[in-house]
Formats: C-alpha cells, structure tokens, sequence
C-alpha cells in the first residue's frame, strides 16, 4: 500500500483498482482466519433460537439448556443502561473544568438517549453471552440548514471559532449528534493479531439499498462498485436472503497503519471511496475493543461457553428424548381372549376408557368363572418402564449438575435455595458464587465506558459551542458579551466621576468618589461564571483536558437497593456528626476552619451521593474560609453597660460646657478689669497736663 499511501498524501486519485483488489484479499484473509468461529457461532445462534433442521417430533425434544443458561445471565451481567459520569481529574475548585465537565456530561446523557443506548449494550450482551464477542461503531453526523434572515448582522459572533466560520454560522446552523450503531458479530472484522493493540484495520458490513449508495457514493460509483457485487445480496437462508433482497454489503474499512478509511462492495474489485479518516480519535478506531469473552494470549478468536458445555447438552437431550419415549410406554395394555363368543364383547366394553361405572351382563357365567374370572384379562407390566425413566431422569438431573459447575451459574444466581438454609450461608453463597460470573459483568461495564468515551471525545472535539449549551440547558455567556458588560460598567464608571468633577468646577462641595454602578442579578451571574469560549478551549485542547469520562458504579447491574439506602444513611450520618465536631472545633480555633473544609470535602468524595453536594459544599466551605479569615469583630455592650456609657457621656458633657462657660466669664471679667484700668490711667493723665502752666 505504499504507492497508495504516496498517492494520498501528494493529493493525486487513487487508483479504485488497486485498493479494492488488495482490500477484498484482505476481508477473505480476516474471513478465513474467524470462519471456525464464524462456523461454532451460527450453530450455536441455531440451537438458542431453536431452528435446528431435524424434521421428526422426537428428534426435536430437547432440553433448552443454553437458553435457560442465557436467560439467567443476562440480567445478571447488564440490567441497565450506563449512566455517564464526567469528573474533573483533580478534584480543585476550578469553574471552567467543572463547567466543561458538567456540559459534556449532559451531553453524554442526551446522546444516550436519543441513541437508545439501552437497547445495543442489551444487543451486545447478547452476542457476548452466545458468541463470546460483540461490538458497536460510532459516527459523528451533522445537518445544516440556512438561518432565517431576520438574523441581526451585529450579533456576537459564535464562541471559538474564527472570523470566516463566525461568518459562516449567521448562515448555517448545524443539527449534531452521535450515532451509536449495533454492529451483529458476523458483520465486523479486523486484522489477524494477538492482542487489540496489534490491530492494523477494522471493518464492518453495513447494508445498503440502491438510493442510500447513490446518495453517499454518486451514480458512478455505486454503478461501477456495485455491479459486480450482486453476489453479496443472497444468503444461506430463506431469511437471510429475504433481509437481503435490494440490498448491497458495503465494508466500511479504518486503516490505522495507512491512516485512511476505504469503503468497497463485497465481492467488488474496485474501492466506492477512499478518504481521510472523517475523526481525529485519540486511538484512531470508531469502535471500542470489542467486549470479549473466553480468549486465549495467541489470538483474538474468542470461544463461545456453550463450547465446554456443548457435549453434556448433547447427553442431556439424548435422555429428555429417551425419556419422551418411555413416557409413551406408560399406558394401560391389557390381553383378553378372543373368539369366547358373549364373554370377549363383554371385557371390551368394561374396558372402555368413557366409562367410569360399567355393569355388564355375562350370559355364559359358567365359562366366565371357568377361567378363573379376572384372570381371563392379562396387563402388561409398566413398573420396569417406569424404572428406567426415575433413572434417566436422575442422570440428567447430574448432567444439569454439571453444567452449572462447569458454568459457575450457582443456585443463589438462579434463585434457587433451600428453607433450612441459614442467612449467612446464603449470603456466602451469594458473595462467592456469583464470583465468576463477576468478570462478565466488568467486561460489559469496560465495553459501555468505552462507548462513553468515544462518545465524549467526539461531542468535545465536533460539537459546535451552540449545540453543547442547548443539549446542556446551560447557557454561558461568550467572550464579545462579557467585554461588552465590562465596557457598560466602565462607561457608567467614567460617566460618575465625570459628573463629580462638574459639580466640583462649580463650586460645590466636594463629594465622595462614586461608588462602581450596580449590575442586575442577571448580568452579576453572568460575569461570575466562565466564558463559553474558555469552556470551548478546554474542550478542544486534549493535553489539558481537565476531566475524565467514566460511568457510575454498578450502574450497568441491578441495583441493590438496600445497599444504595445504607450508603446514604451513611453519608447523612457521616456529614451531620463531622458538623458537629467540627462546629466546637471553629468556635475555639477558627483557623482551622479551612482544614476542616477540605476534610469534609475529601471524604463526601468517597460517598456516589457526595458527588451531588460536592458543588454546594465547596461553596459553603469558601465562605466560611472566607468569614474565619476577616477580623473579628469587637462584642457588644449590654443595654445596662450602654446605658452607663450614655449618662457618662451625658456628664462628661455637662461638665465640659460648665467649665467653657467659667472660662468665657473669667476672660470677660479680666477685660472689665482691663478696660478699668485703661480709664483710669486715662483720666490721670489728664489731670496731670490740666495742671501744668502752660495750660492755664
């Protein structure tokens, strides 16, 4: 493939000769590397579906040992669908990875649903318990549609894309979703290999009918691909030939090693399309590893478990079939003589199955007792028959036996047990014996998580930012719509001061600065929560994704009920008695307030309910951090102490306005004094010049 690969990469055609005879070599090597699998695995749908060719009734009675194995085990190792669980990988208070996480969580949950995830894993268990191995494959799929043209050209453009696609989105919206297909176990190949990690391609069959190949592949192509493919349309059986009536197998091939993807008709040389892989996945397949069951270390060929139990199934319907035939046996035979003239005709009729009371006349009573009476009717003896059946039957009561040895299927999974039983003997059994069946029930767990990753990576890395608030409910503001609130605050801001500064020129007296306008509740949300283009960036970036994806607990089993119940008592009991504690602790240290947060943060992590407080309690803790940190405040006095304080300032007063007032009238007094004095030295120095001569 290496002229194939140059071709690809200097953007020249591929030659459709060329990779389809080297891909149809490839689909029948993978073919005849699984065809003994292929083979054990359509008998045994055979045998579960109870379709198997013997034409005789007798032949026919068998005992359904693999369906009633089956039936127990599919509640046992999935009962529900996977329940999607997004958490951050650090358990930080950090806004944009938990905002992040919890959109895509929803996400996940919405694509579940629409997807019907509940039926497929139950399709997949199903190939699991039977075939040993089954599988799904992923597509991402989008529809656009022109927006209406009421469209306002100065609305902000969509968060994380650039200016052209921006552009492109006031044009187009997109209707995106993941699809989650049910691939059968006959329709999916991959390269020969001993582990997963060794595989080079996957494939898988997919049916299509005329219109669906001319609309994904052009007239040309699908005329040219699929005129030499008319042998992919028939089938082994009527039914299979019916299904597949109009319809062509194309295979959709991912190549890992070449880096591309291929589709081609079965049986037709020539390539329908070959292209770049249509998803960047972090491990390049659409399909998860395939949910395997019984495998050895030296191939990826898996065995079905009806194969180490086929043989005593065998013996078990041998003996349901003996024993429907000696069942036969058990009926009334009698002998009588014939030719005895009134005496046979008699012996009939008494012997007569509708008659219940029968009174017959003997004319030739003499012959009658002649021959002993009774003894003139013979029975053939039945106690032998019924002999050999209680054997038979015990004989396949220890084959079953051996089954469920041979199975692990213990009596507590099949809700089989006995009254003298004690508690904790059942519950050993129940611990123990469903040990087996344990590691059926995590590799169905692992398949569904994997099908949540895929699904997660591909609503990260595809979903435009639009899609992901409208699935989520959560409605983010984008970056143009915090900077425009942030402008609107500082305008008002500069529109304040700016009247302050006004009224100051004017001669007014001076105010205090204004204080920053006060924003709606609304808008006050709004700048308090991370922008959907940071969320989006998150998303995108994979080196520092914040999150990991899982599914809950045992969320694909029946749950325990009982359990789940002590588990929340647990939880409440934990909370209220660390509360108390902790509440004495922080009224006589409150530094360890934050310590104690971060405890009680730490072990609700621990509880599946903690996980839904986690938020809340985080922001509890923050604000009591927050309160132990400021300063305390100084107590209060008592209304008597108050009271106190009051006439003490009251006095206080009196005696300071008392003692203003003594010394406003001693300064009088000494300007009296003063003014006196200055009179008195005036009018004797008029005496003194009235007394000189001069004067006179």
């Amino acid at each position: 493939m290496e002229d194939e690969t140059t071709a690809l990469e200097g953007g020249q055609r591929w030659d459709p000769a060329k990779v389809g005879a080297h891909w149809q070599q490839e689909l029948e090597r993978a073919q005849r590397y699984f065809k003994s699998w292929h083979d054990r695995c359509v008998k045994i749908e055979k045998i579960y579906l109870d379709q198997q060719s013997d034409q005789t009734s007798a032949a026919k009675r068998h005992f359904p040992m693999l369906w009633a194995n089956t039936a127990v085990l599919q509640p046992a190792v999935y009962a529900r669908v996977p329940q999607p669980v997004v958490e951050r990988r650090f358990k930080d208070a950090e806004p944009v990875a938990r905002i992040a996480s919890e959109l895509v969580e929803r996400n996940l949950a919405y694509a579940g649903d629409e997807a019907d995830l509940d039926s497929i894993m139950r399709a997949v268990r199903d190939d699991f318990l039977l075939c040993a191995r089954g599988t799904v494959w992923l597509r991402y799929e989008a529809d656009f549609e022109p927006l209406d043209m009421d469209v306002e050209p100065s609305d902000p453009p969509a968060a994380g894309l650039s200016g052209e696609m921006a552009g492109a989105t006031l044009e187009t919206i997109a209707d995106e979703r993941v699809c989650i297909d049910y691939v059968h176990w006959s329709d999916f190949l991959h390269s020969p290999a001993r582990r997963w990690k060794d595989v080079t391609w996957v494939a898988r069959r997919v049916p299509m009918t005329d219109e669906e190949m001319e609309k994904r592949f052009g007239r040309e192509a699908m005329v040219s691909g699929a005129a030499q493919a008319a042998g992919s349309r028939k089938g082994e059986s009527q039914a299979e030939r019916a299904e597949n009536e109009g319809k062509t197998h194309v295979w959709e091939i991912w190549c890992k090693s070449e880096n591309y993807t291929v589709w081609i008709a079965d049986g037709s040389p020539l390539a329908l399309e070959v292209s770049e892989p249509p998803l960047d996945l972090t491990h390049f397949w659409p399909c998860p590893r395939p949910a395997y069951g019984t495998m050895s270390t030296s191939s990826l060929v898996p065995v079905p478990d009806y194969v180490y139990y086929q043989q005593q199934c065998d013996e078990i319907d041998l003996l349901t079939r003996r024993i429907n035939k000696l069942t036969d046996q058990l009926r009334l035979k009698v002998f009588y003589p014939s030719g005895d003239g009134a005496i046979s005709p008699a012996i009939e009729k008494a012997m007569r199955p509708e008659n219940d009371m029968v009174m017959v006349p003997i004319p030739e009573w003499a012959a009658f007792t002649d021959k002993g009476g009774s003894k003139a009717v013979v029975t053939l003896p039945i106690d032998e028959v019924q002999k050999v059946i209680v054997a038979c039957m015990a004989a396949r009561k220890q084959l079953i036996e051996d089954v469920y040895q041979i199975t692990g299927i213990s009596d507590i999974v099949r809700g089989d047990t006995q009254a003298s039983e004690t508690a904790t003997a059942q519950r050993i059994k129940s611990q123990w014996g469903s040990i087996r069946i344990r590691d059926r029930q995590a590799e169905l767990a692992r398949f569904a998580r994997d099908i949540i990753r895929l699904a997660g990576e591909i609503i990260c890395d595809q979903f435009q930012p639009e899609t992901l608030m409208l699935v989520s409910g959560i409605r983010l503001p984008t970056m143009a719509e915090k900077q425009q609130v942030e402008m609107q605050m500082q305008q008002m801001q500069m529109a304040a001061q700016q009247a302050a500064m006004r009224a100051q020129q004017m001669g007014q007296p001076a105010q205090a600065p204004p204080a920053p306008p006060e924003l709606p509740p609304q808008l006050q949300q709004m700048m308090g929560q991370p922008t959907i283009d940071e969320v989006v960036q998150l998303l995108r970036n994979d080196s520092i994704r914040g999150f990991q994806i899982d599914i809950e607990t045992d969320s694909t089993i029946e749950p325990d009920e009982d359990g789940e119940k002590q588990r929340r008592m647990e939880f409440v009991q934990m909370v209220g008695g660390f509360m108390q504690q902790a509440g004495a602790m922080a009224q006589q240290n409150p530094l360890l307030v934050p310590v104690m947060v971060e405890t009680l943060l730490f072990a609700a992590r621990g509880f599946r309910a903690g996980r839904q407080l986690e938020s809340m309690l985080e922001q509890v803790g923050a604000q009591l951090s927050e309160a132990a940190r400021a300063p305390k405040p100084e107590p209060q006095p008592s209304p008597a102490e108050m009271l106190k304080l009051k006439t003490a300032e009251v006095k206080a007063g009196a005696e300071q306005r008392k003692a203003e007032l003594g010394v406003a009238q001693a300064e009088i007094e000494h300007r009296a004094t003063l003014e006196q004095a200055r009179g008195e030295a005036a009018a004797q120095a008029l005496q003194q010049f009235q007394a000189q001569p001069a004067y006179q």
